[in-house]
């Protein structure tokens, strides 16, 4: 057992170069959730020397603030010019001392959910500005194996880490063939080159807004779902199952309720484009826009993907403002294409097929996800 002050140092004092030294230079954006670290912004030493946090390569660096630190933001430091960085003062620095800790086992230690849990708990500061403290860091008790299990275990985590990278890949690369595959058949629908029949989309489906209760507090806690933009901007699956929050029936007056088998659109902010369907009746935000009552001559996921094709075009298309915003007039006014019926049904068996394969990747997926918190656990509780 040992406290992590016992085996690195927690923010080490700054290195001092000369003025003209090239270092690189890592602002908080620089820096994923995932361990993901840009080192390829260089700066001279005189201009970073000053109100920024110093570190070497194989250093940890651990986000400190809200709400970064819960989103999992940190890495090791690496290919870094002269091996020197700087960067945001929201970075605790820890530097192992390599004859008792691995750089990396230390950074899997700082991204095991319980140990940001902890640090969660410790946090100080006012909402919105709260801080890990040093502290915390300083004083954490880990269960230290000698240097030689550290790195069986880091191999062992990485060839699982590896598997996930991988997984995920996949995933992004059917979602890419779908997309592709569409061009391929349909050609840029943003421009129509290939002259499908198109028709008003107010002609074709029946748009409404959604309603917000305010203020959303006092009606949570009800049966039916209230769905939000954040319920459904997460993930490629077309299909809407469920909410995280609910609200009672007064707040069911102030909002749109609808049906199962509805398509939602969100039509405002940076989520503009995303379009899903639901699998329940449920009321919707006002940030959304939902499609009922579909014309037999235009097939739903056609149209889904469809809408989705076209982001780019819906946020030029967009009011100017401080944010985009789509009212249901302008949607109302799009002109949407409709191709044979043949044709979109080919399109959707074909998005059904990929889709099959990623459930199958997405169940591997899973369970490589549980068998890395299961040797975390092993390794760090």
């Amino acid at each position: 057992m040992a406290k992590l002050g016992e085996v690195c140092l927690i923010n080490p004092k700054s290195c001092t170069l000369r003025d003209d030294t090239e270092v690189s230079f890592i602002p908080m954006t620089k820096v994923g959730e995932h361990g993901e670290f840009d080192a390829s912004e260089i700066k001279n030493y005189s201009e970073v020397k000053k109100g920024f946090t110093n570190f070497q390569n194989g250093d940890i660096l651990f986000a400190k603030i809200t709400p970064c630190m819960e989103n999992g933001k940190g890495a090791i430091a690496h290919n870094m010019k002269n091996g020197i960085g700087f960067g945001s003062t929201e970075f605790h620095v820890l530097r192992p001392d390599t004859d008792k800790i691995t750089s990396e086992w230390l950074y899997y230690l700082t991204t095991w959910k319980a140990f940001r849990k902890e640090a969660e708990r410790n946090m100080t500061g006012s909402a919105g500005q709260k801080r890990v403290p040093k502290t915390f860091l300083e004083n954490y008790v880990v269960n230290l194996p000698d240097i030689d299990t550290q790195k069986s275990e880091n191999k062992i985590l990485r060839k699982v880490d590896d598997l996930i990278f991988l997984r995920k890949q996949q995933l992004a690369k059917l979602d890419e063939l779908v997309k592709a595959r569409f061009v391929e058949m349909f050609g840029d629908i943003n421009v129509n080159n290939k002259k499908w029949m198109t028709y008003p989309l107010g002609e074709l489906c029946t748009i409404v807004r959604g309603g917000s209760p305010r203020p959303i507090e006092r009606y949570l806690g009800g049966t039916i779902p209230w769905i939000k933009i954040g319920d459904a901007t997460t993930g490629e699956n077309i299909y809407l199952n469920s909410t995280k929050e609910y609200i009672i029936q007064e707040g069911v007056k102030k909002s749109r309720m609808i049906k199962a088998g509805s398509l939602i659109f969100a039509n405002c902010g940076v989520s503009l484009g995303f379009a899903r369907i639901i699998t329940f009746d449920g009321c919707i935000h006002d940030g959304w826009l939902a499609m009922e009552d579909i014309d037999e001559k235009l097939d739903k996921i056609f149209l889904l993907y469809s809408l989705n094709q076209m982001t780019e075009y819906f946020r030029k298309t967009a009011p100017a403002g401080t944010q985009p915003n789509l009212n249901t007039n302008i949607m109302k006014m799009h002109r949407q294409i409709v191709p044979p019926m043949e044709m979109q049904k080919a399109f959707i068996s074909f998005v059904k097929c990929a889709d099959r394969q990623k459930q199958i990747v997405q169940q591997s997926l899973e369970k490589l996800e549980l068998m890395k918190k299961a040797l975390m656990q092993e390794y760090f509780g």
